[in-house]
């Protein structure tokens, strides 16, 4: 199993969205690095739900229950796309917090901010379930 982080706009689709619908598929990637990470995950594969923005910070789980598919919304270009399922809701970490953590200090979040779907290790998941 591995582990990601997948950024969104609390305004356009916030984890509690992501509650209420039980399972979305995460389309509208529209960067290769990220595109090629969505391409990697796994049926069973664990997510965390990251709120960019003002609020910047880890609020929920999900899980990956469709691997990657062709990006229905996507106009032109070979973009792909997964569906998640609603895992549970966190206390939420701030980015201000995973900073501050010597724990944490090597992941993509801190070091490639602007990539919206990135890898989190098992290490790193651990910590911030812990937080």
């Amino acid at each position: 199993m591995r582990y990601w982080l997948l950024k969104t706009e609390r305004s356009t689709y916030s984890f509690d969205d992501l509650i209420k619908d039980k399972q979305t598929s995460w389309t509208g990637v529209r960067n290769f690095g990220a595109r090629n990470f969505l391409r990697e995950m796994k049926k069973g594969d664990l997510a965390f739900i990251y709120h960019s923005g003002e609020e910047k910070a880890i609020v929920g789980t999900a899980k990956i229950v469709e691997p990657a598919y062709a990006d229905k919304t996507a106009k032109e270009g070979d973009w792909s796309a997964v569906t998640i399922a609603a895992g549970n809701p966190l206390k939420p970490v701030t980015l201000s917090e995973i900073k501050k953590n010597p724990k944490l200090k090597q992941m993509v979040l801190v070091n490639n901010s602007r990539l919206s779907v990135q890898p989190v290790t098992e290490a790193e998941w651990k910590e911030i379930i812990s937080l």
